[in-house]
């Protein structure tokens, strides 16, 4: 049955409300453009699910738990409604940080090192014993275990730095991961449909690449990613191989680090990436000629 009626839910209460409400709008825009009937939904103050069981689907433009942990997805699978991108046992898969790289470590995909911890609350210092098999000398990154648009995300290279990234966190007492920095390049590989699209690389005047960078600061660039025959193909087939075995679907933004040796690490899955005037996803899909329009609706058509 063709498609005629999307509802795209926007908005929810995670720290990316802002980003998904833009996105939520551009996404809206583009179906009404695309000819279908269309309607916005901010969740959860507007959702109901029984009022969705008549609808032909649901694009999901949430970013963050509401969007990304699966819950969501469990429902409308529950109640036989269709919705964009991937099911809610791949999102399980990926949205926790820890559970994600535990995935990569089992299935020989390279990620960096890391640690993880229910709390920062007792951490005082780089001395405490738990950092003791991470590589300290090249810095590490502090995350979430669950957040997104580098929310809470500090470089750390001295117990100092340590201190006042935790005095500076909208909520310390969750699960973080210590992970270990790979300098040199910060790229993104958008997947369309089981294909990869090209990937973009980030360069940015932040210390990395978070949400000033992001979505604030205009001098952020994202360029083609220049890669050898071989190394392009080594990076797609890294991409691919975390799609099979997190079974991921529809579209989904895989985040990766390059060393100064050209080898790739996977840092994480984003299943509901941002579709804003600053996004990576529309940046690589408009570089081999898919306007917003079209990959909106190749996404429409991969659900």
């Amino acid at each position: 049955m063709a498609v005629k009626k999307i509802t795209v839910l926007y908005g929810g209460q995670s720290s990316e409300r802002e980003v998904s409400l833009e996105s939520g709008k551009y996404i809206y825009q583009s179906i009404k453009d695309l000819g279908y009937e269309t309607q916005l939904i901010d969740y959860p103050a507007e959702f109901l699910l029984d009022k969705f069981s008549h609808e032909d689907l649901v694009f999901i433009a949430l970013h963050g738990k509401d969007g990304e942990s699966g819950e969501l997805q469990n429902h409308l699978k529950e109640q036989g409604v269709l919705y964009t991108g991937s099911g809610d046992e791949a999102c399980k898969k990926t949205w926790n940080k820890d559970t994600f790289k535990k995935i990569l470590r089992e299935n020989n995909i390279p990620t960096p090192n890391w640690i993880s911890v229910p709390s920062l609350l007792e951490i005082k210092s780089l001395e405490d014993i738990l950092f003791k098999n991470l590589d300290l000398s090249n810095n590490i990154f502090l995350k979430p275990a669950e957040d997104g648009s580098s929310i809470d995300v500090f470089k750390i290279s001295t117990s100092k730095d340590l201190e006042m990234a935790i005095s500076n966190c909208v909520d310390a007492n969750r699960q973080f991961i210590f992970e270990e920095s790979i300098n040199h390049r910060e790229l993104t590989v958008p997947i369309l449909n089981g294909k990869c699209l090209p990937a973009v690389e980030i360069i940015t005047s932040e210390i990395f690449y978070n949400f000033n960078a992001k979505y604030v600061n205009e001098d952020t660039k994202l360029n083609n990613l220049n890669l050898s025959f071989d190394k392009k193909k080594e990076l797609e087939q890294i991409c691919l191989k975390t799609l099979k075995v997190t079974k991921c679907r529809g579209w989904l933004r895989i985040d990766l680090m390059q060393d100064r040796d050209g080898n790739f690490y996977v840092l994480e899955v984003n299943t509901a990436p941002g579709m804003t005037s600053h996004s990576l996803f529309p940046k690589s899909a408009q570089s081999i000629g898919l306007s917003y329009n079209n990959l909106v609706q190749e996404i429409i058509n991969a659900s």
